[in-house]
């Protein structure tokens, strides 16, 4: 199983759009795995993480045929996550020779999102009736998709909606999505994170050295939530522990995110890293 993350940072971005604080200015003045886009991943080039407004630039960036992808599951609605208007491309007006459909996976609120841009009244002309479908998810219902077995677990986020992690299974690797999220998961949500095996845990870094209590994660929270996963024999020493979706309001550099990533046993992402399990 190969994860890439084509995109590493939090909803503003980084350097963040309209910010002038020392990490933004860092990130512009040094580039490279500095600079980081919204939070995306794929899996084995087959199932797509999260649609953000960077999906183009990361189709762009990676070379990805995007229309060769039948399977995408959002996390939750929010707009750093699902951008859903640009799946109105995957018409056959738009996006030529695309493979068969688009299934698109998540709760009530990205449903909503979905129908509230793919039917507005310019597009109607271009129905996506035989391009793209949407899949409603309940917490824990789980599902296969593309021979990838696939649990949606119940995140630590915005409580507004039921926001999902995903738990992802093929051919014996196991594999751990976990953005966006806090520890505060439910009694329901740990047994069931509990009752697998990983080989790989990526986890929610957005508040980098800072506290909160919910909604996102910072690395002392990566470090009692690997600790946690270790305890319960979900994780062992060959597990790749990986952390992503950075802040600025984190306030550290990727230079900084690594020294202290290998300190600990973690991978800090950048924007294009791949990892094969």
């Amino acid at each position: 199983m190969e994860i890439q993350y084509l995109g590493t940072a939090a909803a503003e971005g980084l350097p963040a759009l309209f910010c002038d604080c020392e990490t933004c200015r860092k990130a512009r003045n040094i580039g490279g795995k500095e600079v980081r886009t919204r939070t995306q991943s794929v899996v084995d080039g087959r199932i797509l993480i999260d649609f953000p407004p960077d999906t183009y630039t990361h189709a762009l960036n990676y070379s990805l045929n995007l229309g060769q992808i039948q399977h995408l599951l959002i996390t939750h609605s929010h707009m750093d996550h699902f951008f859903p208007v640009e799946l109105i491309h995957r018409h056959e007006h738009f996006g030529h020779n695309a493979r068969g459909m688009l299934h698109v996976y998540g709760n009530a609120a990205v449903e909503k999102a979905f129908y509230d841009a793919v039917l507005i009244d310019r597009f109607k002309v271009h129905p996506l009736d035989d391009a793209v479908r949407f899949i409603r998810l309940e917490p824990f219902a789980d599902f296969t998709a593309d021979g990838y077995h696939i649990i949606p677990v119940p995140a630590d986020h915005d409580k507004r909606e039921a926001c999902l992690i995903y738990i992802i299974e093929k051919d014996g690797k196991c594999f751990l999505y976990g953005h966006d999220t806090g520890m505060n998961l439910s009694s329901e949500a740990w047994d069931c994170i509990f009752s697998r095996k990983y080989d790989l845990i990526s986890m929610d870094a957005t508040m980098g050295m800072k506290k909160t209590d919910g909604y996102h994660m910072g690395l002392a929270d990566d470090i009692a939530f690997a600790k946690i996963m270790e305890e319960k024999g979900c994780i062992g020493p060959d597990t790749v522990k990986v952390i992503s979706h950075f802040s600025h309001n984190g306030g550290m550099t990727h230079e900084e995110l690594e020294k202290f990533s290998k300190k600990h046993g973690l991978v800090a992402a950048y924007d294009g890293m791949k990892v094969s399990v």
